[in-house]
């Protein structure tokens, strides 16, 4: 009844932890997976916004960096204009200075001989006269309008023969005023080219200034261009981080929101078998203690007290008795120590032929207790190892799983991945090819529009020539304008002599005019075939550099989304082949795990009912040895068994 009343507590114990364990493991799991599913759900939603935000910012970025190159382009176009601008300054100033400092060479030179004009030497005259030609026919345009008729013809005798001038200059009664007449041309050439000069670099300098502004501006749009180019784009590296992460982590939750609902199912169906198992312990130990107490009852009356007292009375027991009970349990231990291979059990068999009943029977009594305690124990451990072994098998089993799952996503991946790059290779070669083909196009166009201009001004000459020589022939050639010489009526008498015949023109006039006017015909006719041949080459040539155009505008948006998608392919293999890694790891600690296991298990597992039969046959005879040991007739004690 003690027994049965300690295991009642210890089984109270152990109901009440596990009731513990279910509750708060039960509750906790439920607010977990609660939670997780709440979390996945927000997940979403962010991943919703973030691939929305990746994509407007992708588009954005775009649109900046075509603005930025638009605006370089301007950019690098104005920058050419200014420098072919500069180039033609520069040479048109240096073209006006040498000029300038001619003419001041010239009017100095005069001005030292404009007195005495003979005293000029040859060279210097004729130098003078071809400087003053040189400048007046290089700067014609510029110098045109500023003379007077007289003026001219003045400059034109001196250029032309500038002895002859200065020696009819010498001739004239006021020669000094007359050549003073070309010292103010000179003059005045010398001002218009400098006053030309001065407006050139004004001009320059209001360009180089409209330059510089421009460009300030231009540059400014594209730093602030690039800079938010910059901005988005980081923008964009951390979105698609967040992104990466978010996916990463609602895969996680999930993987734990599964993990979470396994566990809670097991835990309710263990929580469910133990109450059941709690039920049937109680109502089984219930039973037991009735039958206990009524048992006690039995044995505790009065009619048993006397009996056992005449039955077990030492003083009735004979000394020879003593001794052959003694002989009677320890050969039954030495006997089950024989049979169950165990050493102690041999031990406890002398000990009895040698010790007094009560240290026997109290080494007896200890030996049942460990070998109960041993039985428990055994079965607990078995219980543990069948557990953990089922456990074991159960996540190995899972995590093999996982791995052939990581397999297969990481070949998917790959075969994504090459399918992308070879998709992206493809698209870019049909570009080259479709850019190669306009430029071809093109070349072709212009080559064809060359011909058809050449091809209908040959047409347009020859019918004007042959309308020309049409219009000669037919003055004379046509039907209208034929001139007939017919015969008169003669007064009666006698006929005058033969006349003339009709005069009639060249029978083959009306062929040629026939000819020529085919000829004509058939220019126009094919004026007009190729006009209509080149409008429609030239309709061709748009549409199909239209659609060339629109073909590589969709292949290159093309390319930038299989970009992306093998850019998320790329992170996403990256993250499978980590998942493997860790779930070999994992798989590599369970197999250690299960090694350990069988280790320390398989022996209790396979040699488990051998053990538990010695083990209660060694209890068995120890009970049996005791009883002989306390004077019970061992044979009536297996009749009343």
């Amino acid at each position: 009844m003690t027994q049965l009343e300690k295991e009642q507590a210890e089984d109270e114990d152990v109901y009440e932890k596990m009731q513990c364990w279910c509750e708060t493991n039960d509750k906790e799991k439920t607010q977990a997976i609660e939670d997780a599913e709440q979390h996945i759900q927000d997940l979403t939603s962010a991943i919703e916004e973030l691939t929305g935000a990746s994509a407007r910012l992708g588009a954005e970025i775009k649109n900046l960096e075509s603005e930025v190159a638009s605006n370089q382009e301007s950019l690098d176009q104005a920058t050419a204009i200014r420098q072919k601008q500069l180039a033609e300054f520069n040479a048109e100033e240096k073209d006006l200075l040498q000029s300038i400092k001619a003419l001041d060479s010239a009017i100095v030179v005069l001005s030292k001989h404009h007195s005495a004009l003979m005293q000029m030497p040859r060279t210097r005259m004729l130098s003078i006269a071809s400087t003053v030609q040189h400048e007046m026919q290089k700067h014609a345009s510029l110098l045109e309008g500023l003379f007077t008729q007289s003026q001219r013809e003045t400059m034109q005798n001196f250029v032309q023969a500038p002895e002859d001038y200065f020696d009819a200059l010498l001739q004239a009664p006021s020669y000094a005023p007359q050549s003073g007449e070309i010292f103010g041309i000179l003059k005045q050439m010398k001002e218009t080219f400098e006053a030309d000069l001065s407006s050139s670099q004004k001009d320059e300098n209001d360009s180089q200034s409209s330059f510089e502004e421009l460009k300030s501006a231009k540059e400014e749009e594209i730093g602030a261009g690039q800079r938010q180019i910059d901005t988005k784009t980081q923008e964009l590296a951390t979105t698609d981080v967040k992104l990466a992460e978010s996916k990463q982590d609602k895969e996680d939750t999930k993987a734990s929101l599964s993990a979470d609902e396994q566990f809670l199912m097991t835990l309710k169906e263990k929580c469910s078998m133990t109450d059941k198992e709690w039920e049937e312990r109680q109502k089984t130990r219930q039973e037991e203690m009735v039958a206990v107490s009524k048992a006690l009852e039995i044995l505790s009356s009065d009619e048993s007290h006397d009996l056992f007292t005449r039955t077990f009375n030492p003083a009735f027991i004979q000394t020879d008795a003593h001794s052959d009970r003694r002989a009677q349990a320890a050969a039954l231990l030495s006997k089950v120590a024989k049979a169950v291979h165990n050493p102690r059990l041999a031990n406890l068999a002398m000990r009895v032929r040698l010790d007094a009943f009560e240290r026997v029977k109290k080494a007896i009594d200890d030996m049942v207790a460990e070998l109960t305690k041993q039985k428990e124990d055994e079965i607990k451990h078995k219980d543990f190892c069948v557990d953990e072994l089922n456990q074991n098998q159960v996540q190995t089993e899972r995590k093999d799983r996982e791995k052939a799952d990581f397999i297969a996503q990481i070949d998917d991946l790959e075969m994504t991945i090459d399918q992308l790059t070879k998709a992206i290779a493809g698209l870019k070669a049909e570009i080259a090819e479709m850019q190669v083909q306009l430029k071809r196009a093109g070349e072709d166009r212009e080559k064809q529009n060359k011909e058809f201009q050449s091809t209908v001004a040959d047409q347009r000459e020859t019918q004007k020539l042959l309308q020309a020589a049409l219009g000669v022939l037919r003055k004379v050639y046509d039907p209208s304008a034929f001139v007939q010489f017919e015969k008169k009526q003669e007064p009666a008498g006698p006929p005058p002599p033969a006349g003339f015949e009709t005069y009639k023109k060249s029978e083959a006039s009306g062929g040629v005019l026939s000819m020529i006017q085919q000829v004509i015909d058939d220019a126009k006719a094919m004026e007009t075939e190729v006009v209509r041949a080149e409008e429609d080459s030239q309709k061709a040539y748009e549409d199909f550099v239209k659609e060339t155009n629109a073909s590589i505008g969709s292949k290159k948006i093309d390319i930038v989304n299989k970009s992306e998608n093998k850019a998320n392919a790329e992170i996403a293999h990256v993250k499978a082949k980590d998942g493997k890694e860790s779930t070999l790891v994992e798989l590599q600690q369970l197999s250690n795990y299960n090694s350990e296991l069988h280790g320390s298990c398989d022996f209790v597992t396979k040699n488990f009912e051998l053990r538990q039969t010695a083990r209660d046959e060694e209890v068995e005879a120890l009970k049996q040895a005791k009883a002989i040991l306390s004077g019970a007739n061992f044979g009536n004690f297996l009749q009343m068994a």
